[in-house]
């Protein structure tokens, strides 16, 4: 089997060449696709604990920490005390974090309209139906084990 038609190869790269192109565009705002994607995960108006936001975006505490550190240095973001749990902190957006959010979030809005103008929803809703397949087969252990599932 050539890789290219590997399922594995061709998620990978399909997600690196996004990936290229989400750091592409905040590069233009002296930004990163991770921090982006943090600005995305932050609750708006009531920010977000602090707790919560790696695993809300699978993302490990030490690499979510070191991107929190450079959001809060650059003004994107500040830290607060939860008060409904003092021994958290909520992760708020500053006003500049807000406007960086609008930018990610017209980011994300211009790549997903720009695909549904050339794949058909028909499509679409296939490339999602196999993508929950194969998170459902990873989450349930499915891949490896010796009892293998039937294909729906």
């Amino acid at each position: 089997m050539h890789k290219e038609n590997t399922i594995d190869h061709s998620l990978r790269a399909t997600w690196q060449a996004v990936a290229k192109m989400y750091n592409e565009q905040a590069a233009k705002h002296n930004s990163t696709m991770a921090t982006a994607f943090v600005l995305l995960n932050i609750d708006f108006e009531n920010g977000t604990p602090s707790t919560a936001l790696g695993p809300l975006m699978g993302m490990e505490p030490t690499s979510l920490s070191r991107i929190l550190k450079t959001m809060e240095e650059k003004g994107a973001i500040y830290r607060e005390k939860n008060p409904d749990d003092g021994r958290s902190v909520l992760i708020k957006l500053t006003d500049y974090g807000k406007e960086m959010r609008k930018v990610s979030r017209e980011t994300v809005i211009t790549f997903n309209e720009a695909v549904r103008a050339f794949v058909s929803e028909e499509k679409l809703n296939h490339f999602f139906e196999v993508t929950e397949k194969i998170n459902q087969l990873i989450a349930e252990r499915a891949i490896f084990n010796k009892a293998k599932s039937k294909a729906v």
